[in-house]
């Protein structure tokens, strides 16, 4: 069983202020630590419990410049084999579906059963990539994936749908499978796995390699504008008794053509 895995270095922004830089296309990073997208952690932590069981080998992909290596790094720490990073003047400032044309096309160039990424990136928000990915490559996927089971040439998972709702089904291989947090528990790396995948390789893939030319570049989005949200109004609160609240609850609506 070989097993692909798209990880992404994002910011973390859980606790620190956000504010857009000069160009309105990026926010200010200079204060802000880095990590494993945290979805991407449960896809990781899944790729390597399905090696423990199954066999196999877990090859790490990751898009970005040499800072992205430090994920790269990480996850091999935690028992990867092995990491590409691609990579190319060319991929500045590209869109998810170029990001997405990139990762597929390294994808090409290594024997894989399953490609594993997280459902979402907690940067962009976008939960695209890796579905394109699929569609790309031509081979089946799913998203927010809670639990996989491999049978044969086929996975068994179950998905969280709206409304609290879950899906099992069954999916052929080889498929593209978006992991939702929860599905697991990360490990942490050890100490003498860090220090072993201090001292790997990690193979860079540009453009040339993965036989991209200036046609694959075209994107499908364009990012305008990035900005901190207008506050436009303020919470009421209604004092007063049961009665005296509900008149001016109901003069409220009147006002604002509610009723």
């Amino acid at each position: 069983m070989d097993i692909l895995v798209c990880l992404k270095r994002v910011p973390d922004t859980a606790e620190a202020t956000v504010i857009p830089d000069a160009s309105g296309k990026d926010i200010i990073k200079d204060r802000l630590t880095f990590s494993i997208n945290e979805a991407d952690n449960y896809a990781l932590e899944e790729a390597l419990l399905l090696k423990e069981k199954y066999g196999g080998t877990v090859t790490l992909l990751s898009f970005g410049p040499k800072p992205a290596e430090e994920v790269l790094r990480m996850g091999m720490a935690k028992g990867a084999d092995g990491a590409i990073r691609l990579w190319d003047e060319k991929f500045v400032d590209v869109d998810y579906f170029t990001q997405a044309k990139v990762l597929a096309s390294a994808c090409l160039t290594l024997p894989y059963d399953l490609i594993l990424t997280g459902c979402m990136a907690t940067d962009d928000g976008y939960a695209a990539v890796g579905l394109t990915i699929a569609a790309i490559l031509g081979i089946p996927s799913a998203t927010y994936v809670s639990k996989i089971e491999l049978i044969e040439r086929k996975a068994k998972i179950r998905r969280e749908l709206e409304g609290g709702l879950y899906e099992v089904k069954e999916i052929n291989l080889p498929a593209v499978l978006g992991v939702q947090t929860g599905i697991n528990t990360p490990r942490y790396p050890s100490i003498l796995g860090i220090k072993r995948a201090a001292s790997k390789e990690i193979k860079v893939l540009d453009s040339s390699a993965l036989n991209l030319t200036e046609t694959d570049f075209s994107a499908k989005t364009i990012l305008e504008k990035l900005y901190l949200p207008i506050v436009e109004a303020k919470a009421e609160f209604l004092e007063g008794s049961p009665d005296e609240v509900s008149a001016k609850l109901a003069q409220i609506f009147k006002e604002k053509g509610v009723l």
